[in-house]
């Protein structure tokens, strides 16, 4: 198999449907498979997938795994990836739409780049504005910066902040989301899957930081185009763009991706540098009768897990156990 697209779903089956339907014309069902994976979503999702499947007769190009437990991200897109072995994997969020021509654009990328372990393409809405989906490396000045969210800080310390601005032509980030990423069979021969101690988020920044490491490049390939309808197949977006506490694995993972990557006192020196941050952010909030930019109760959510950041994440029941 030259490519097996891995999709993730979690009670979004309409939002899969139409993610497929984009597919549908780019599909070569000699070369290509889809693998979706159905995370223990415990509603209506399995069926109504596997009545799609049949109507829109899409059986010979996609496979529907419904997991027993909901592991998190990495864990079901490694369900995907262990059930084929193909040439290359693109991990494909279920909120995504893909242009005509980026399937066929991403592999000529892969073919005519051998040094790039990860290639991304072009996020952007459906109006076509492009969507930031590169970064730099999230770091313990890049915490500081955050927690500032002050213009001249930013500015002053502009090499470390971590969104990197869109760009239209390719280039090497440090790493990219994983909302679509075509990742090279030999990156996993070489560092292995996506780490399971992550439910969500900082998982993908952690894969591209281990497969540049290993000598891998990070390609970013806006040729190719997808649509990435944001925060469609989760609520974590939203929930810290209204400054809600958002889910405790966010910062779970963000314990984990910082003590795994600066060691244990990097993670206390991170969460420091960010409450020195958000101390210069407060007096300008209080001088300036402005509301925090923080999320609820983020001053002692960057705390999650810091004595223990490698506690693997509590799992949500699955719904076999629900109903048992």
């Amino acid at each position: 198999m030259d490519l097996a697209i891995v999709i993730i779903n979690y009670k979004t089956p309409h939002l899969v449907i139409d993610c497929l339907q984009s597919l549908q014309p780019q599909i070569d069902s000699a070369r290509h498979r889809v693998i979706l994976v159905d995370n223990d979503s415990g509603d209506d999702s399995v069926p109504i997938l596997e009545q799609a499947i049949e109507d829109y007769h899409w059986k010979s190009w996609v496979t529907l795994i419904p997991s027993p437990v909901n592991g998190g991200f990495s864990a079901g897109n490694n369900i995907g990836m262990k059930a084929v072995t193909a040439k290359a994997y693109l991990l494909l969020n279920s909120d995504t739409i893909v242009r005509v021509g980026a399937i066929a654009s991403l592999e000529n990328a892969l073919d005519n780049h051998p040094e790039a372990g990860l290639i991304s393409p072009r996020l952007e809405w459906p109006d076509e504005t492009p969507q930031i989906s590169c970064f730099r490396y999230h770091s313990p000045i890049s915490q500081f910066i955050d927690g500032a969210a002050t213009g001249p800080i930013t500015k002053l310390l502009k090499a470390y902040d971590v969104p990197i601005p869109v760009q239209d032509t390719p280039f090497q980030p440090q790493w990219t989301s994983f909302a679509c990423v075509l990742i090279r069979q030999e990156v996993i021969e070489k560092i292995g899957l996506m780490d399971e101690g992550y439910f969500m988020y900082f998982d993908d920044v952690d894969y591209c930081r281990r497969a540049r490491n290993a000598g891998w490049t990070v390609l970013h390939w806006p040729d190719a185009r997808v649509v990435h309808l944001r925060g469609g197949s989760g609520s974590v977006k939203s929930e810290v763009a209204a400054r809600k506490r958002p889910r405790p694995y966010l910062y779970g993972s963000r314990s984990r991706y910082f003590a795994k990557f600066y060691g244990t006192f990097g993670l206390w020196v991170t969460n420091v540098c960010w409450l020195l941050g958000r101390s210069i952010a407060g007096m300008r909030e209080l001088i300036n009768n402005k509301q925090p930019h923080t999320c609820e109760y983020q001053e002692q959510d960057i705390w999650m897990n810091w004595k223990e950041p490698f506690k693997l994440p509590i799992l949500p029941a699955s719904n076999h156990e629900k109903t048992a």
